[in-house]
């Protein structure tokens, strides 16, 4: 397993992002510009990690900032953790045995979310390109919010 990325949700991207480069020293490495989602994304490394980050994209800071949603209650502006797993269907049946209900099934051979004991939300990706579609990931439902 490889940490990815954290993701926190932004009210004002601006603001957000003089905090966390001009203030921070955070670095901007990507940015996601999403027009049919509208929402922006924009990935931050820490000095020290901007040569892996460019590299393997990780370890980052996701700042998402949703064009039409300005005020977050409850902790909403907290988005997930992510982590990279080897075999994502392995690595969701093992957690399922465990107990673990799995939010977002990996239909797709490369995505899934579960959450912690204190709702937090876990978002697992696949190394590499996608599996392909297998069951019983590929008919599962959705369960609960991710």
């Amino acid at each position: 397993m490889e940490y990815l990325h954290t993701m926190v949700r932004v009210s004002n991207l601006e603001e957000s992002l003089d905090f966390y480069c001009n203030k921070l020293g955070l670095v901007e490495t990507r940015r996601v510009e999403n027009e049919k989602g509208r929402y922006t994304l924009v990935f931050l490394a820490a000095p020290n990690d901007l040569e892996r980050a460019k590299e393997t994209r990780a370890p980052l800071l996701e700042l998402t900032y949703n064009w039409d949603e300005h005020e977050y209650q409850g902790g909403r502006n907290f988005g997930h953790l992510a982590y990279r797993v080897d075999d994502i269907y392995e690595t969701c049946r093992k957690l399922m045995e465990a107990g673990v209900t799995i939010n977002r099934p990996p239909r797709d051979g490369y995505m899934a979310f579960v959450r912690s004991p204190d709702n937090i939300s876990i978002e697992l990706l696949q190394r590499g390109e996608p599996k392909p579609p297998q069951e019983p990931w590929a008919s599962m439902p959705n369960t609960g919010s991710w």
